[in-house]
């Protein structure tokens, strides 16, 4: 089994959802992300999902472009990524770590040569957020060849043929979006995706993430309660380092309040 097989059985036998918290990594700076990912992990992300600094994240509303540029501002290049990951899978051997990333990034480095540095690196999945899925067979296939599990994009709108196609590609989880749009702190509406969840379901796919406007405590238990098993958040801590990050213990501590209380709602 992989370490997200192993995660969701623990949760499930525990009767908790899975959190996973969202960050740039090297924002605001490499030394303090590395920080920011220890107070994640012992306040209570069950995986983590760290985004590769990207000039053009297309899919990612403001607060995660300003996060990139913070990052990029700071010097951080893939290299560096790719050591601070080392260094996170060594403090932590059992954490899924997954990258959200871009396929430029993909391409200029190499696609084999990528995915192998991943799998060097001890990361478990990687999702190219502007990657179709119809599109993604040299990434699949190399992602296999690397034992890295290939995570592809549910949108709210899906289709039979794509819902089928998840089920037979999307590996570790398949990540629900709870709206169309980019990422950022808003509003969904649930009864929207209840029934997309239920036939997702039968159709057998990794099990279901929810990502997308979840900030708080009370869409947490709505998104748990629509049957998924578990929830990515992202811009909501985003913000806070925004916010802080020239306070560090103000930020740090601001930090361990929210990620204790999102996964507090998961249980």
């Amino acid at each position: 089994m992989n370490r997200y097989q192993i995660l969701f059985n623990r949760l499930k036998i525990k009767k908790e959802a899975c959190f996973i918290p969202f960050v740039t990594l090297g924002d605001p700076s490499l030394e303090i992300s590395f920080q920011i990912i220890n107070i994640l992990i012992d306040n209570g992300a069950d995986a983590l999902e760290l985004g590769i600094p990207f000039s053009d994240p297309v899919a990612d509303g403001i607060t995660v472009q300003k996060a990139n540029l913070r990052a990029l501002s700071s010097g951080i290049t893939l290299k560096k990524c790719f050591t601070m990951l080392l260094k996170i899978r060594k403090y932590y051997p059992l954490l899924p770590i997954g990258l959200l990333t871009y396929a430029n990034i993909v391409f200029n480095k190499g696609i084999n040569n990528f995915y192998f540095d991943c799998f060097q690196a001890g990361v478990d999945s990687i999702l190219i957020a502007d990657m179709p899925i119809e599109e993604s067979k040299i990434f699949y296939l190399s992602a296999i060849k690397n034992n890295i599990q290939s995570i592809f994009i549910c949108p709210p709108n899906a289709n039979d043929d794509l819902m089928s196609k998840l089920s037979k590609y999307s590996s570790g989880y398949t990540y629900l979006l709870s709206r169309p749009g980019v990422t950022g702190i808003n509003q969904y509406k649930k009864k929207s995706l209840i029934n997309l969840i239920t036939k997702l379901k039968t159709y057998n796919v990794a099990p279901i993430i929810q990502g997308f406007g979840i900030s708080n405590i009370v869409e947490i238990k709505e998104a748990i309660s629509s049957n998924v098993s578990g929830v990515i958040c992202g811009s909501v801590i985003i913000k806070i380092i925004e916010e802080n990050f020239h306070t560090l213990e103000i930020m740090f501590n601001k930090l361990k309040y929210l990620i204790n209380q999102l996964k507090c709602a998961t249980k």
